[in-house]
């Protein structure tokens, strides 16, 4: 999983211009005024063949009695909780002031890897007040100024030196973790207790109970496991600019990213929502393992038909991930709980398959022979050969005259054979392809 990245710092210290500037793009709203980020927005970004996820926040007042300053002080409080490392912002025109050691006490207390940057350094001049802020004693200040564009380089070669030791911990870490997403009120908390058969999470119909992440390790026929239970996400336009809700979806999607399957739950009595595709969506596109759990099933009148008809109105609204098993639960009533973790064993075991390259051509050529690739004006596509190149999601290289003349349809055709030989059931997969001259 990728490391994550949190820039926090009192208001107006030029914490979104320095987030678009590694990202890239304007993603975070930037104006002169303290308090105009009030929710973090997080992208991802790249250095040095270095992959983390940056993580925006609003500017901490300590002090401040302001209900919405208060807010932002929380859900920055979250981030540095969520970060692996924290860049910390100060403002060298304006020199070090009070609220600076007010922040950096937070960071005392997390204990977290930090990077201690002073911003808007854009002449010699200015330089003078880097010294001001070794008396924050949290390290060597690197100044920047993030609008200029100016010591980016070497504040990110810093910020990339944290990360070895933390990729070194997540591959001893040999646990599988399961992420619980979905909206709010499914029944992630109830579902969390009756699999570990014990009330770890608070369980209330109150949409919004569960605001972070909450990992929960346990261990059944030898194998370890985390449950990672999440915040709802909701639609964007239900979460207020005040809300700590908006932190839940930050939360939820690091969960997404850190898992590796991912139950979907679907609330029984509402059916399939917009919502629930978005979320299953993200699932998806990250890449992850994934199982469709399908909660308060005791609450459905049932007949011989009804779980057959369900299932397929369920595989219809998520037709994007055919691959997903469906299963019927009942968090309150434990029906099928027991089947949960057989079914995550099974669908990790293919999302960590490997095929071997010779056994993978056999099939490849079998599946051109079958059916071969269509011509498009005049040009046939040909394919070479094809090797696995990674797991989690299993993931092919296929060796081609002309990448775009690869039809998507041809590219599913090609995906379906690979699952009616080899399973792959539960996970997606995922395919690269490469020009090569004959």
């Amino acid at each position: 999983m990728k490391p994550i990245v949190a820039i926090v710092g009192r208001p107006n210290v030029g914490k979104s211009t320095l987030f678009n500037k590694i990202v890239g793009t304007r993603i975070a709203i930037v104006e002169d005024t303290p308090g105009v980020t009030r929710d973090r927005i997080y992208a991802d970004a790249e250095w040095l063949n270095h992959s983390f996820t940056l993580i925006d926040t609003g500017g901490i007042e300590i002090k401040s009695e302001d209900e919405i300053m208060q807010q932002m002080k929380r859900q920055a409080e979250l981030a540095i909780e969520t970060a692996d490392v924290v860049l910390m912002l100060v403002d060298g025109k304006e020199g070090l002031v009070g609220p600076d050691a007010e922040v950096v006490d937070l960071l005392r207390r997390a204990k977290k890897p930090t990077v201690l940057v002073v911003n808007k350094v854009d002449n010699a001049g200015v330089e003078d007040n880097k010294f001001d802020f070794y008396q924050l004693a949290i390290g060597e200040p690197i100044t920047i100024s993030a609008q200029q564009g100016l010591g980016i380089g070497d504040m990110l070669d810093e910020l990339v030196a944290h990360f070895d030791s933390r990729s070194i911990e997540a591959e001893e870490d040999k646990s599988i973790k399961i992420a619980l997403v979905g909206k709010p009120n499914v029944g992630k908390s109830s579902l969390l207790n009756g699999m570990l058969n014990q009330e770890r999470s608070i369980v209330s119909n109150v949409a919004g109970t569960t605001r972070d992440a909450i990992d929960s390790p346990f261990t059944q026929n030898g194998k370890d496991y985390v449950l990672i239970d999440t915040a709802g996400i909701r639609r964007k336009r239900s979460i207020s600019h005040n809300s700590i809700e908006r932190y839940g979806v930050v939360r939820a999607l690091t969960a997404i990213r850190r898992c590796d399957v991912a139950l979907v739950l679907i609330d029984a009595t509402e059916g399939v929502t917009e919502q629930d595709t978005k979320i299953a969506g993200y699932v998806h596109e990250e890449g992850k393992a994934s199982i469709i759990v399908v909660n308060k099933w005791d609450l459905i009148e049932k007949d011989t038909h009804t779980l057959h008809k369900y299932e397929k109105e369920v595989k219809n609204d998520l037709i994007f991930m055919p691959y997903a098993k469906t299963m019927f639960v009942s968090a309150k009533t434990r029906l099928r709980l027991h089947k949960v973790v057989d079914t995550v064993d099974s669908a990790y075991e293919q999302y960590t398959r490997r095929i071997s390259t010779g056994l993978l051509n056999d099939i490849l050529r079998e599946a051109l022979l079958l059916n071969e690739p269509p011509i498009d004006n005049g040009r046939r596509l040909k394919v070479y050969y094809a090797t696995q190149v990674s797991i989690k999601p299993p993931t092919f290289v296929i060796f081609v005259n002309q990448p775009e003349l690869m039809h998507f349809s041809y590219q599913r055709y090609l995906e379906n054979y690979l699952r009616k030989s080899f399973g792959f059931e539960g996970t997606p997969i995922k395919f690269i392809l490469r020009q090569r001259k004959e």
